[in-house]
């Protein structure tokens, strides 16, 4: 790991987001480690700033946190170095992302993204007015989502910034409505201004 990545990426910010990988991946904290970031997946400081910026405008601040808030940034990067939801499989057309993939026909996220919202931006994603920053982001996710067979990257790094957010305290307890145990079958539940998603299923949920 180059060295401006470590200090970008210390153990003690790590922890949070490793214990979130560690319970999606269903393994201990200890087996999701830095040590396994290829030198080319470790984040640089720049990059952590712009998951960090992206998961905001994915789920911004409300009566909660927003997703950058809780750290659902930090998870995605470590989620996608982890292969979580498919993200170090081969894609069909590796050829459409040359530039950003590896030996193995997968592809590195994070550059990616990196790399598509400066040029939507004109230059630098992060400099640019928070009115721009959401419609360049918005634009790329229409385009992602415009079709089932599209292989954006965007679609993964989505669904691990969601998948991040809504393993949170704050997005399974307090956007989300949780129930350590489940009463009843009620299919007819009464929906009041206040009602609140259950979060025990969200698995379930197709981010997509």
């Amino acid at each position: 790991m180059q060295q401006s990545s470590q200090r970008g990426w210390n153990r003690r910010e790590f922890v949070s987001a490793a214990a979130l990988v560690a319970l999606a991946l269903g393994v201990p904290t200890a087996a999701v480690s830095l040590t396994q970031f290829e030198s080319e997946d470790a984040p640089s400081d720049r990059q952590r700033l712009l998951m960090k910026d992206v998961s905001q405008l994915v789920i911004p601040r409300s009566a909660t946190l927003g997703a950058g808030d809780v750290g659902a940034g930090d998870f995605a990067i470590l989620a996608l170095a982890h292969g979580l939801n498919g993200s170090r499989s081969p894609l069909k057309d590796p050829t459409a992302y040359a530039r950003f993939a590896r030996n193995d026909g997968s592809i590195r996220h994070v550059a990616w993204v990196e790399r598509e919202l400066d040029t939507r931006a004109g230059g630098n994603f992060l400099k640019a007015p928070a009115d721009q920053r959401f419609a360049a982001l918005k634009a790329l996710d229409a385009e992602a989502f415009a079709s089932r067979e599209s292989e954006s990257p965007w679609k993964a790094i989505k669904g691990l910034i969601l998948t991040g957010y809504y393993t949170s305290e704050a997005g399974g307890a307090q956007e989300l409505r949780y129930e350590p145990v489940p009463g009843r079958f009620d299919p007819d539940l009464p929906l009041t201004p206040d009602f609140r998603a259950i979060s025990n299923d969200w698995t379930a949920v197709d981010f997509g």
